[in-house]
């Protein structure tokens, strides 16, 4: 019993002490987050939001002004071209109507009477140039005097000019009925502009007025409806970074949600890019145009649409996480040059200076998703880390990327595969630095 007692004492000690020194040995070292290296598919994509719209949308308005006096249509209404959507009160018209026709009928009768006016100016220029024609025949025999010539000659030019008058007066009044017709015509017009009618088939998504509401067209056309002319083909206006603009191709197939059905995935096509730019805060975007069908009707305007456009897919390849791309040792500089050097890597003292390990990095936020983007077809260091804890740079050619994982398409100094664990974040010690590098 007492030889027992000491063996189960002595083991005691023993699993104490080894336990003291693994938490010693524990203590002076950093520790390594990581993560796998995979092979699978990378695809990447652009990802934009956009606002769902009708091809095409109408404001239907008035032309004039007045109180509506009947609504035929309401939100949802499905209308036809040509079909009446709202009357305005048309008495103020129908009377300026019947004035304008009155007003034509007055031209009329003063262009009978100045028609009339020129036959007597006729008539009466005759009988004077009668006249003349006999005292300039008699003036001449000498049974005229001088003085009944000339007022004979008098009457006939005076004749002459009131036939010019008449005739003045009948082109005046000609025009006056023409006046009179366009009078007739606006008010006509004006009239017909009351009956509102639906300038094209679809469907109503917005009233603005009521029945009695007074609409004022002196400056501007009012709004009455908005006439979506078929829900069931629709657009999303896209905003898409400049960036990714050279990205986006014609005809491509892409997908879509929104907020209303977020189990629900769409898909639509790429049909236009539109060169207008909008900048808001230095930040440059572009309409990207996706038609697509919405047969159901699920989908409504004005809805806010999450993009994504597939730009390339890489299939089968060796990929690691962008976290790794990102990843610096908590070594001084020094040291991490060193480690560059050892292992031939060339530049080590710009990507030690730096705040990550790739070349050329592009992980700039767009304007239109705000998303970190890792480097195309350029070169980063990654650390891989190996069972006794230490770990090395490895230089590898990236590929395309998909946010979240990059394609390793090269591996250019050391050795990586899959499986092995690359370093995404460490904790080292307070009291040292990191230590236990591969030598």
């Amino acid at each position: 019993m007492t030889k027992r007692k000491w063996l189960i004492m002595a083991a005691v000690v023993v699993v104490a002490g080894l336990f003291v020194v693994f938490s010693l040995n524990r203590g002076t070292q950093a520790q390594h987050f990581t993560a796998k290296i995979e092979r699978g598919d990378v695809e990447n994509v652009v990802e934009a939001t956009g606002t769902i719209n009708s091809v095409i949308t109408v404001q239907v308005g008035s032309q004039v002004s007045g109180t509506i006096a009947k609504l035929n249509a309401d939100f949802n209404s499905r209308v036809h071209k040509g079909d009446i959507v709202a009357l305005i009160d048309p008495a103020l018209f129908k009377g300026a109507l019947l004035q304008a026709a009155a007003d034509l009928k007055n031209a009329k009768a003063n262009l009978e009477a100045a028609r009339a006016n020129l036959g007597k100016a006729k008539a009466a220029f005759v009988q004077t140039k009668a006249d003349y024609d006999r005292a300039v025949s008699l003036a001449n025999e000498g049974v005229m005097s001088q003085q009944q010539l000339d007022l004979a000659k008098s009457n006939y030019e005076a004749a002459n000019a009131s036939v010019d008058a008449a005739v003045a007066n009948v082109t005046q009044a000609e025009a006056q009925i023409t006046q009179k017709e366009a009078a007739v015509e606006v008010a006509q017009t004006n009239l017909d502009y009351t009956v509102i009618r639906s300038p094209i088939d679809g469907t109503v998504v917005a009233r603005n007025v009521d029945v009695g509401q007074t609409v004022a067209a002196s400056l501007q056309a009012p709004t009455i409806f908005t006439i979506a002319q078929d829900l069931t083909k629709m657009w999303v206006y896209a905003k898409t970074d400049e960036s990714d603009v050279d990205n986006i191709k014609f005809g491509k197939t892409v997908t879509f949600k929104v907020d209303a059905l977020p189990k629900q995935t769409f898909q639509g096509v790429v049909s236009q890019i539109r060169m207008n730019p909008t900048t808001v805060q230095s930040v440059v975007t572009y309409d990207t145009i996706i038609e697509f069908a919405n047969p159901e009707l699920k989908l409504f305007p004005g809805m806010t649409a999450y993009v994504t456009i597939p730009v390339a897919t890489v299939r089968n390849v060796m990929k690691l996480p962008n976290t790794a791309l990102r990843y610096k040792p908590p070594m001084a500089t020094e040291e991490i040059v060193g480690l560059y050097k050892r292992y031939g890597i060339e530049g080590g003292e710009e990507q030690a200076a730096g705040d990550g390990s790739a070349t050329g990095d592009s992980r700039k936020p767009t304007g239109a998703q705000n998303l970190p983007r890792a480097p195309k077809a350029e070169t980063a260091v990654v650390w891989r880390l190996h069972p006794d804890n230490t770990m090395e740079p490895v230089k590898v050619s990236l590929g395309i990327t998909d946010h979240a994982y990059t394609e390793v398409s090269a591996v250019l100094k050391g050795q990586l595969k899959e499986g092995d664990d690359v370093i995404i974040r460490s904790v080292a010690p307070k009291t040292q630095a990191l230590g236990g590098i591969r030598r």
